[in-house]
């Protein structure tokens, strides 16, 4: 093991799983990953989740986080809304293969978002009573705990491994594309070019004491890194040139691009962007 300095360059929330991201200065961490992350959902008639998947305008969908309430903005439609003290019913939805509780956020938002993707949803906002888990076969002996996020608290990237596909990508004549396609939570300076693939442990010291995280499994990479965020067209970029480099063995060839990231070490404390902190690499 070795430990190398590396700086917090940014952090970003997607408050609505699958919906636009927010870059902020600041951001609490919880037991979950970081707070108002991957708090809300949208799902369809039977609580299935929902994402760009199959419905790209999701990306459309911004937010912005206020003291009080979430505001989302779309094309075509008034700002919705939501108070963040707030939600309705309890419910049960699902994603991929948890079954989890929730509470549904009402009428108004089911309709908003009904109207701007063209098929019947609803909005739900995650139970932060119920645990749902991380793979343990990943979270190396962490009660590692998740809410509406695919699997795991957080999703760690560099930016040196973006400034790599944006170097791959122009010499195959491609446009760049910029680190919200990856949908991270922290992205780090100070590493080589995914470096992150071989991070054990990531240690941030704050006012209150560290924060710590675990490096558990690579990020495997779906369609949605296909999807402009600014227009919600779909492409084949930058998959296809990520699949010429990141096939990765420890997933059986998937492509994969960042790290998953369990708490180990932390709640409550904040994270600030520009903070140092070591990164401790297993070799």
């Amino acid at each position: 093991m070795s430990d190398l300095p590396v700086t917090l360059h940014s952090l970003h929330l997607h408050p609505v799983k699958s919906c636009g991201g927010i870059a902020v200065d600041e951001a609490l961490v919880i037991e979950t990953g970081l707070e108002f992350d991957r708090a809300w959902m949208v799902v369809d008639a039977h609580g299935e989740f929902l994402s760009q998947r199959e419905l790209p305008r999701m990306a459309l969908v911004r937010p912005t986080l206020r003291r009080d309430d979430l505001v989302l903005r779309a094309p075509g439609m008034l700002a919705l809304h939501l108070a963040l003290d707030a939600v309705e019913a309890p419910c049960r939805v699902r994603v991929w293969d948890d079954e989890v509780r929730a509470f549904e956020m009402g009428d108004v938002a089911a309709q908003w978002f009904s109207d701007f993707l063209g098929q019947r949803v609803r909005l739900v906002r995650f139970d932060p009573a119920h645990k749902r888990l991380s793979e343990p076969r990943w979270s190396g002996g962490v009660e590692a705990q998740a809410a509406f996020a695919d699997g795991f608290a957080l999703l760690v990237v560099s930016t040196a491994s973006l400034a790599e596909l944006n170097r791959r990508l122009a010499e195959r004549g491609r446009p760049p594309v910029g680190i919200e396609r990856f949908r991270p939570n922290l992205v780090l300076d100070g590493l080589d070019a995914h470096g992150e693939d071989w991070i054990d442990t990531l240690t941030f010291d704050t006012g209150d004491g560290p924060v710590v995280l675990k490096l558990t499994k690579p990020c495997a990479r779906c369609p949605i890194p296909n999807v402009d965020p600014a227009t919600a067209a779909t492409g084949t970029e930058p998959g296809d040139t990520l699949a010429t480099y990141r096939a990765d063995a420890r997933l059986a060839g998937a492509i994969t691009f960042g790290m998953n990231a369990v708490v180990v070490d932390g709640v409550e404390r904040v994270l600030k962007v520009g903070a140092t902190g070591r990164a401790t690499v297993a070799f």
